[in-house]
């Protein structure tokens, strides 16, 4: 039984993910004394809570065998959005939720729409959609920041705060409520319900999951709207780190966020990933960069660190497959 057990633990691109996810943090935690300290890991899991609410979208996406780049321009849509009304009317966070991420969602749903009725690749739709959000973003707001957002939104949300040894304040913020929230939420769609079921039956054969029955169109329409929906989500929180709008913040981040999806086991051809790989994907990324700033790396490396840890991991999976199959023979 154990011998079993620890056959699919092996055989699960997650344990290996998962050790190298431990061997980072144990190696920094011997070269820097800082990366262990309370202060830089909320530091960090503040910093990257948009890239692990991002990369929960965008891993539903990929597991219905899609693709959606675009989702940095929605982002800055509802964020923009979100803090015009904000900055001129006031409100609250249920309110700014709610604008960011009826925004997205319209998006998202256009998206879908088009993926579906177009019947042209995920990435040329999404790629298209890209610059024609961000186009119609700088057009309409001439490239404007935006700042001056109401003192409640600027000291955000504060729960449990305690005062660590170190003398600074600790508690659960808006970003690491939201992530968590989040990242529940993603977990019993895929995991405990037949919505997600049928995710992951178009992912992994969309012609069968057809012939069963299943409404793609709606499905389409559910996989890119959520993403859209997390991409409103994601824009109130880096609003409220950043205490400002730019047009153009999320400019690129598209990769990054695709590349901690891929890292963590997903296929790019839909069907087949975790969540949990996805957010070990999350968790490694965000330690890499921020053990190479405390390393004092220069900030030109954290690419090539970047890309080399991903590709061996990708090598790894593409490995690990072969290694199934071939037993399966």
């Amino acid at each position: 039984m154990n011998n079993a057990l620890l056959a699919r633990l092996t055989g699960r691109h997650e344990f290996y993910l998962g050790i190298l996810v431990l061997l980072l943090a144990i190696g920094l935690t011997l070269s820097t004394d800082e990366f262990m300290s309370l202060g830089n890991l909320t530091d960090v899991a503040t910093s990257y809570a948009i890239l692990g609410i991002l990369a929960c979208g965008l891993f539903v996406v990929l597991i219905a065998g899609g693709i959606d780049i675009s989702f940095p321009a929605m982002t800055a849509i509802a964020q923009y959005v979100m803090a015009s009304w904000v900055i001129g009317h006031g409100g609250n966070f249920a309110l700014a939720f709610a604008l960011a991420m009826l925004v997205g969602l319209l998006l998202g749903l256009v998206n879908g729409f088009l993926v579906y009725w177009l019947r042209v690749p995920a990435i040329i739709i999404t790629i298209a959609t890209l610059n024609l959000y961000y186009g119609l973003l700088v057009y309409a707001t001439n490239g404007t920041w935006l700042y001056g957002f109401p003192d409640w939104f600027m000291d955000g949300v504060n729960w449990f705060t305690f005062t660590a040894a170190d003398g600074y304040d600790y508690g659960l913020t808006l970003p690491l409520l939201s992530l968590a929230g989040v990242i529940l939420f993603t977990a019993v769609l895929m995991n405990r319900t037949r919505l997600g079921r049928q995710i992951y039956a178009m992912g992994g054969n969309r012609d069968a999951a057809s012939r069963l029955g299943l409404n793609l169109r709606r499905l389409h329409f559910y996989v890119y709207g959520y993403m859209g929906a997390l991409a409103g989500i994601a824009a109130v929180v880096q609003a409220q780190i950043t205490q400002s709008v730019a047009p153009n913040s999320l400019l690129g981040f598209e990769l990054t966020v695709l590349a901690a999806v891929v890292l963590g086991g997903t296929s790019m051809t839909g069907g087949r990933g975790s969540l949990t790989g996805t957010l070990l994907g999350v968790v490694l990324l965000a330690f890499l960069q921020n053990g190479l700033t405390l390393l004092g790396v220069s900030s030109y490396w954290h690419t090539v660190f970047s890309g080399a840890i991903i590709l061996v991991s990708i090598s790894a999976t593409a490995w690990n497959e072969k290694r199934k199959l071939a037993r399966e023979l």
